[in-house]
């Protein structure tokens, strides 16, 4: 009987010990702001393991998959991992993590610290709160407060602060990328034209970057063909140049801009819009 007893309470062990257990009252911060998510951070292996998607998005990553494969991008940076498995490859590069990715009420769970680390953040836990830092962003060697983003429709417009330092690089970075086929500025309509039209572009959106003091560090101003030309143009306002968009950039961008207003990093300044 003792034989018996002693079997089932070695089996019990082993399974408390090596199932992951969820934190109580667990919270996630990115610079100061509670991320929401769907599932809780757990521990497993006496590491933190999170959400893999949610946390990198708010490091301003991208996240693609390819049957088991995820691959994590963000400017030249680019980490290839694999469920079920201790190896990723950065930039070329083959590592080991200490606890394999693995699949979780259909999310992907990975080591927390490996992925603050990897966006060079800085990671603390106290308190059931585990806090993420993300590197100050700097443009020209100025450090960004703020991204300050106004669009207008046919009656007001609406001005937002995204304070995201993953958000407000990644969006600046797609700018840069994008800015290789310059054109010369055509005739355009900007918000404060005249009543009949007289461009073949219409402005659509305007993206400041702000320093702490709120001063414009560089803007630049999104336009759309009114008619047949088609495509999209920026306005680098700051360097006073123009160069050919991608629709699909300009909606990248504002898939960026959801992510931030869904996670808290959003602040609606005003909404003159009925």
């Amino acid at each position: 009987m003792k034989k018996v007893f002693s079997g089932i309470f070695l089996a019990l062990l082993l399974i408390m010990t090596s199932s992951p257990t969820y934190a109580a009252d667990f919270h996630i911060k990115v610079d100061g702001v509670t991320i929401a998510s769907d599932v809780k951070p757990e521990v497993k292996s006496n590491r933190t393991m999170v959400p893999l998607r949610v946390i990198s998005e708010n490091l301003g990553a991208n996240v693609t998959w390819t049957n088991s494969q995820i691959t994590l991008t963000k400017n030249d940076l680019q980490v290839i991992l694999k469920l079920n498995s201790n190896k990723m490859v950065k930039n070329g590069k083959t590592e080991l993590l200490d606890v394999k990715p693995y699949m979780k009420n259909n999310r992907t769970f990975v080591p927390m610290r490996f992925l603050a680390e990897t966006f060079g953040s800085q990671v603390t836990y106290k308190n059931g709160t585990v806090t993420i830092e993300t590197k100050p962003f700097f443009i020209d060697g100025i450090k960004v407060k703020a991204l300050q983003y106004e669009y207008h429709m046919t009656l007001g417009g609406v001005v937002q602060q995204i304070n995201g330092n993953g958000y407000n690089e990644a969006i600046y970075n797609t700018f840069i990328k994008n800015n290789r086929n310059k054109v010369e500025a055509p005739a355009y309509n900007p918000w404060d034209s005249h009543p009949i039209p007289v461009g073949n572009y219409d402005k659509n959106a305007q993206y400041d970057f702000l320093d702490e003091e709120g001063n414009s560090i560089k803007r630049f101003d999104i336009y759309s063909s009114t008619g047949d030309l088609g495509g999209v143009l920026v306005h680098d306002t700051t360097e006073n140049y123009w160069y050919v968009y991608s629709d699909s950039s300009r909606l990248g961008i504002l898939q960026l801009i959801d992510n931030a207003s869904l996670n808290g990093f959003v602040t609606v300044i005003s909404n003159t819009v009925p």
